[in-house]
């Protein structure tokens, strides 16, 4: 395993104080977003994978989604990695980005579908998450559970909470829950359609809009404030 300290200071330096280092090697996966390099354990900033013993549903059926995203980090990693540090986590593990080759490995984790874009520390991989949507890769070719609610629900109990994935229900996240619960609207049916536009944009039709019965819905929601904190935008109705 190589290491040296970064002669530039990049912009996503998290932690004030905190030494930028370069590391490199083979690395071994943990899951799907740590991994360890030599005596180092690093945490892939900004993504967030199944945890090991999580499970999602396609086709009706269980699969182990967070022994899969293991897998599919240790054959990215297998043949070297360089990571760049940005501080350290709550468990002190090396927060970082890594690179494959001069490629984004926490990109391909997510592009991949088996890795979601971390929105509460950082909005880099949104897009990427976006891509894996539409394209159904990974855990968005059914339902699943977000890595976080997973994490505080107590591992292992079935959602209570379910949001549109494809076009079948999988389990809210926590911030669709929070804006649900906190909007004033008395919408009892979840009716509200949720697709990507021809311009790539993602946005969502009330039942009383003009093109409402010609939009296939990607998504479905119960309110607003739900689909607006999936990331989805109202229809401009002209």
């Amino acid at each position: 395993m190589k290491r040296h300290f970064a002669l530039t200071i990049t912009l996503f330096l998290t932690e004030p104080g905190f030494a930028q280092e370069i590391v490199s090697g083979v690395g071994k996966a943990a899951d799907g977003d740590t991994l360890t390099l030599g005596a180092d354990r690093i945490r892939l900033f900004g993504i967030d994978a199944p945890e090991l013993n999580q499970t999602c549903e396609r086709s009706g059926q269980r699969w182990n989604c967070g022994e899969e995203a293991k897998v599919r980090l240790a054959s990215l990693i297998s043949r070297g990695i360089s990571c760049s540090t940005n501080g350290t986590d709550d468990f002190g593990r090396l927060l970082a980005r890594c690179s494959l080759n001069g490629v984004d490995l926490n990109q391909l984790m997510v592009t991949s579908g088996f890795a979601v874009a971390f929105r509460r520390y950082s909005l880099d991989y949104v897009s990427a998450e976006e891509k894996a949507r539409a394209a159904k890769r990974g855990i968005w070719a059914g339902s699943f559970q977000m890595p976080s609610d997973y994490r505080q629900s107590g591992r292992g109990g079935r959602p209570d909470k379910w949001v549109v994935t494809t076009n079948r229900v999988g389990p809210i996240s926590r911030a669709a829950e929070e804006a649900t619960s906190s909007s004033n609207s008395l919408r009892t049916a979840c009716d509200i359609k949720g697709n990507r536009n021809r311009k790539g944009q993602w946005i969502y039709h009330m039942p009383e809009m003009p093109y409402y019965g010609s939009t296939r819905a990607e998504q479905m929601f119960c309110s607003e404030a739900e689909a607006q904190a999936a990331g989805y935008r109202r229809a401009i109705v002209r």
